[in-house]
C-alpha cells in the first residue's frame, strides 16, 4: 500500500492530545505543530485515523509543498504533481482555499490558479480537449498558504470529525464533540471512576465519557469522504468497522451522571444519549448546581458552564460559579475540569486552581480551570 504524508487537523491548545491518541492509536510518529499533528500511512491508517481520533477535525494527505511568490509558480508547481494518481478522470475536485502573511494574498485567485493547474494536468493525462467532467465522487482539495509556503491537501473525511451522528438536539452554544472528549482527556478520569457534569445541557460530555468508557469508535455511524474513491477498496472500510466492533467494552459498569437545571435540556441530552445508545450508561436528572451532592468518592466533574460573554449575563454566571465553588468544596477527593472563558473565575469559584490550561472553543479564548482531588490514603491489609 502506498505510503502518504497525512495530517490530523485540530482545535488550537488540544495539538497535543490529538498526537497522543495517534500514538496510541498506531504508534505512529507525530510532528505537533499549530492547529495540526503530521504522520504518515496508508489508507488504512487514514481510515483508522477517521474512524478513531476522538479530538481531531478532520485527516488530510498532503499532496504537495513548495514555496510559491507568484501566480505562475503556483500553476506550475501545482500543475507537475502527478494528480492522476489521487484523482480518476471524472472526479470532483473542489478547492478550497486560506493564505496568510503571504505575497499570494488573494484566496479566490489561488483558488482559481490551482483548480485550473490540476484539470490541465488531469486532461493532458486523460487526453481529454474539453473540459474535466467533474460528474464522479468528490476529490476536496485546498490551496493553504503560509508565509509563501504552499501546502496542497487532499481531505478524506468530509462533514467535521466532531459530527458523530447522535446530537438529535442540541441547545444554545453546544460544545463540540471533540472539544468535549478532548476537556475528558486531559482529566484523570478513566472508566472505573465516578463521572458527573453538573451542567450537561445536550449531554455532549457524559456521551462522549461513555464513549470513552466503552471504547466506542466515534466515526463508527457515519460515513467519510474518502470511502466513496474508487481506489479506497470497500472492504478494508468493512473489515476496520468489524475491527472496532470487537474492541467495544459492553461488560464495565459505568457511573456517569449529567444534570441541568433545565428540564428541557435533560429531555434533549436524554435523547442524543439514545441515539448514540448509551441511554443505559448514563443517568440524567434535572438539578440545580446549588443543590448538587453525592455520597461517591474518587470521581471527577467536567463542566463547562455558561460564560456571560454579555455584560447583561455576567452577575448571573458568576453566581453559578460561586454556587459550584460552595457545592464542590465538600468533594475534596473528587477531581474538577471547569471550562470558561471568564479569567475572573478563581475569584466567583473562591479557589485557586491546581493548573490552567488555555484551550480555544471555536474562535474564542478559554481557560480550562483544573481543581485535583486529594487521593484518600490506602488501607493496609
Amino acid at each position: 500500500m502506498k505510503k502518504f504524508h497525512l495530517y490530523a487537523a485540530t482545535a488550537s491548545g488540544i495539538e497535543a492530545i490529538a498526537g497522543r491518541e495517534l500514538r496510541d492509536l498506531g504508534g505512529y510518529e507525530t510532528q505537533v505543530e499549530n492547529g495540526r499533528v503530521r504522520f504518515d500511512g496508508t489508507i488504512e491508517d487514514v481510515l483508522r485515523a477517521n474512524l478513531w481520533l476522538r479530538t481531531a477535525d478532520r485527516i488530510r494527505i498532503i499532496v504537495a509543498e513548495f514555496d510559491a511568490v507568484t501566480f505562475d509558480e503556483l500553476f506550475e508547481a501545482t500543475k507537475a504533481v502527478a494528480w492522476d494518481e489521487l484523482l480518476p478522470m471524472d472526479a470532483a475536485f473542489p478547492v478550497e482555499g486560506r493564505s496568510k502573511k503571504s505575497q499570494l494574498h488573494s484566496v479566490p485567485d489561488a483558488q482559481a490558479i490551482v483548480k485550473k493547474a490540476v484539470a490541465t494536468k488531469l486532461a493532458a493525462v486523460y487526453h481529454r480537449r474539453t473540459r474535466m467532467p467533474e460528474t464522479g465522487a468528490t476529490y476536496p482539495l485546498e490551496v493553504m498558504i503560509d508565509k509563501d509556503h504552499v501546502m496542497l491537501t487532499l481531505d478524506t473525511t468530509g462533514s467535521s470529525l466532531f459530527k458523530r451522528g447522535y446530537r438529535v438536539g442540541k441547545g444554545g452554544a453546544p460544545l463540540k464533540e471533540n472539544m468535549a472528549a478532548a476537556l475528558i482527556a486531559l482529566t484523570s478520569w478513566h472508566k472505573n471512576m465516578p463521572f458527573w457534569d453538573p451542567v450537561c445541557g445536550s449531554g455532549t460530555i457524559p456521551i462522549e465519557a461513555a464513549m470513552i468508557g466503552r471504547n466506542l469508535a466515534p466515526g463508527f455511524n457515519r460515513d467519510f469522504t474518502c470511502e466513496s474513491w474508487d481506489w479506497v477498496p470497500q472492504e478494508l472500510s468493512d473489515q476496520l468497522r468489524d475491527e472496532a466492533d470487537a474492541k467495544a467494552d459492553y461488560d464495565t459498569p459505568l457511573q456517569i451522571f449529567g444534570s441541568d437545571i433545565d428540564e428541557n435540556m435533560v429531555a434533549i441530552a436524554k435523547r442524543n444519549a439514545q441515539e448514540a445508545g448509551l441511554s443505559q450508561d448514563i443517568t440524567f436528572s434535572q438539578l440545580a448546581v446549588q443543590d448538587f451532592k453525592t455520597d461517591l468518592e474518587d470521581g471527577v466533574i467536567v463542566a463547562n458552564p455558561p460564560y456571560g460573554e454579555r455584560l447583561s449575563d455576567q452577575a448571573s454566571v458568576r453566581e453559578l460559579y460561586k454556587q459550584m465553588g460552595h457545592a464542590f468544596k465538600p468533594l475534596t477527593d473528587w477531581s474538577k475540569y471547569i471550562l470558561t472563558a471568564d479569567l475572573e473565575f478563581e475569584h466567583f469559584y473562591g479557589q485557586k486552581a491546581t493548573k490552567t490550561r488555555k484551550l480555544y472553543n471555536g474562535a474564542l479564548r478559554t481557560d480550562y480551570f483544573q481543581f485535583w482531588g486529594k487521593r484518600k490514603p490506602r488501607h493496609k491489609v
